[in-house]
């Protein structure tokens, strides 16, 4: 770490200030200021124009409390981090930090009090510096004519993220995840420009445009000799066009792809909006062979009506219930009911948001049967896909990662 981190301690507890305090300096953080006023906390980062790059937050504070706090951080475009930390409940703390990454602040976790100093070290461990002037640089936002073009251009590119089966460790399919190489800003993520594309009137040729990267790629790995199945996202928008899945057959067919090599994943969260047609063209797909999952399962309000109308083959459970789990109990209900639910309904059950060995665990003794997420991989280019491999398979000796 090239400076020391600024640190400031918030509570309005004079104990628990210079606990926090004592445990920080022992860390070896030597920028510490500590307040038991918001106000008064606001009043010098406003006064000395710089912030801190990390900020410990109670809750439960008179005068202003640690809600209102986070809006004020919002308004002073706040580029640091947050620490919850309090003596409020799991419930309370969980819900508090899902609002600060809401409001889109850096989040690194929460605490109870009293505080363990290896908990918080761990916690600041994950502190990245901020880039620049620490004020938040707002996203490029872009237009139709220029998705559209990125379209006729070919500078969209497929990134693919493992999928791997639990009891074995093995590789088994990937999901082909789109981005979009902008020659002016870089690369681009699809929750910059795929809701422009519905909204223009261009998701059937964005979606057309990944479906033939991907079973190209889909067909020369298979030539090569890795059998691997392939996702793929499918808008809502998609599934209004009764050519749908005429025009994905067609493709397959093009590039010599099986058609049961093939999942797309609709997200359960839009599926219910104009279910005469989406029943029409989903169920076209299954007479084909094409595989159909639902993904971010948990996340809508017709999940059960749509595992009763929709002939679906595989469910992913949401991150949001996986990430976790291992510890806290309301997540790890949500996540085995889903689990059990599949698995009765005899689904493929597949677990996003894999971040940490206590997940991947959690998994292999749960009996889920795929999993994916940052602890597994990361999105990557076609390329690089069978050096992870080699790599994937090494560590799964070296971590013993089958042996629970």
């Amino acid at each position: 770490m090239t400076a020391p981190i600024k640190i400031l301690v918030l509570d309005d507890e004079p104990f628990m200030l210079r606990l926090q305090e004592r445990i920080l300096r022992q860390l070896g953080m030597t920028q510490v200021v500590t307040f038991d006023s918001a106000y008064g906390a606001l009043y010098e980062m406003d006064q000395s124009g710089s912030a801190p790059d990390l900020i410990l937050l109670d809750l439960n504070m008179p005068e202003m409390d640690g809600v209102e706090f986070l809006r004020q951080l919002v308004e002073r475009h706040y580029a640091g981090a947050v620490i919850l930390v309090s003596g409020e409940d799991e419930q309370i703390r969980q819900s508090v930090d899902k609002l600060v990454r809401a409001h889109h602040l850096t989040a690194l976790g929460h605490l109870s009090k009293p505080i363990q100093p290896q908990a918080l070290a761990t916690l600041i461990e994950a502190w990245q510096p901020a880039v620049g002037d620490r004020r938040r640089v707002p996203r490029a936002v872009y237009g139709a004519d220029e998705v559209r073009a990125a379209i006729a251009n070919g500078e969209l590119v497929n990134y693919y993220q493992p999928k791997v089966a639990l009891v074995s460790g093995a590789l088994v399919g990937v999901e082909a995840l789109v981005r979009w190489n902008n020659p002016r800003t870089g690369l681009v993520y699809p929750d910059q420009f795929v809701a422009v594309a519905e909204t223009s009137g261009l998701i059937g040729k964005l979606t057309q445009s990944v479906l033939q990267a991907a079973f190209e790629q889909l067909s020369g790995w298979r030539k090569a000799g890795l059998a691997l199945n392939l996702s793929v996202n499918v808008s809502m928008d998609n599934l209004t066009s009764l050519d749908f899945p005429d025009i994905v057959t067609n493709l397959a067919v093009e590039k010599g792809v099986p058609p049961n090599g093939v999942m797309l994943e609709v997200t359960e969260s839009r599926l219910m909006g104009r279910i005469t047609t989406a029943l029409d063209v989903l169920n076209r797909l299954r007479l084909k062979r094409f595989r159909l999952s639902i993904d971010d399962f948990g996340t809508g309000h017709s999940s059960l009506a749509q595992l009763r109308d929709i002939p679906f083959d595989e469910l992913k459970i949401d991150h949001s219930f996986v990430h976790g789990a291992s510890t806290n109990a309301k997540l790890r209900a949500i996540y085995g009911t889903s689990l059990q639910l599949g698995k009765q309904l005899q689904m493929a059950v597949v677990a996003e948001g894999v971040e940490d060995r206590a997940d991947w665990d959690l998994l292999r003794r749960t009996d889920c049967d795929l999993a994916q997420g940052y602890f597994i991989a990361k999105p990557m280019p076609a390329a690089e896909l069978t050096k992870w491999r080699a790599d994937w398979e090494t560590r799964l000796s070296r971590e013993s990662l089958l042996v629970n």
